[in-house]
């Protein structure tokens, strides 16, 4: 009888076939290898995908996520500034979320860049905003999200 339920959910659109609610997600990182990744790993997802802190701000004032993945250092312009966290950072898409505690109010928020020092400041402003938020740098991201965390974590 399960079976029959998670069939009949996910030709309607409301499971990926794996027994989960489609998740709606969004990717703000400028590494077009990323988007790929990200497609590939979230291919029965709803995944939005932004290069840039403009777009990644339309986005999250357009839609609900369940889920919010951010780069820090995002090319070429935050690699040429000598600002650590700038208007052309992530660390910018972070700030404005936590002084705008309306928007995404439930998401999880994924802080997957390289940039240790980037991510932990981008960490510490949402979570003094009572934002749900963690680092997990990219290269561990991989194997988190190929375990069943997914799921349990975004919902918790």
């Amino acid at each position: 009888m399960m079976n029959l339920i998670r069939g009949i959910l996910q030709r309607i659109g409301i499971t990926d076939g794996i027994g989960r609610p489609k998740l709606r997600i969004l990717l703000l990182d400028d590494d077009v290898q990323r988007h790929r990744w990200f497609a590939k790993m979230f291919g029965a997802d709803e995944l939005d995908v932004a290069s840039d802190v403009v777009t990644a701000k339309e986005l999250l004032t357009q839609r609900t996520y369940d889920l919010i993945f951010l780069d820090h250092d995002l090319l070429p312009e935050h690699y040429e500034s000598d600002a650590p966290d700038d208007e052309r950072t992530g660390y910018s898409v972070a700030l404005w979320l936590a002084e705008r505690p309306h928007l995404q109010s439930t998401s999880k928020i994924m802080v997957h860049t390289r940039n240790a020092d980037g991510a932990k400041r981008m960490v510490e402003v949402l979570r003094r905003a009572g934002r749900r938020a963690e680092y997990v740098p990219f290269p561990v991201l991989v194997s988190r999200l190929k375990s069943d965390w997914i799921w349990k974590e975004v919902r918790a």
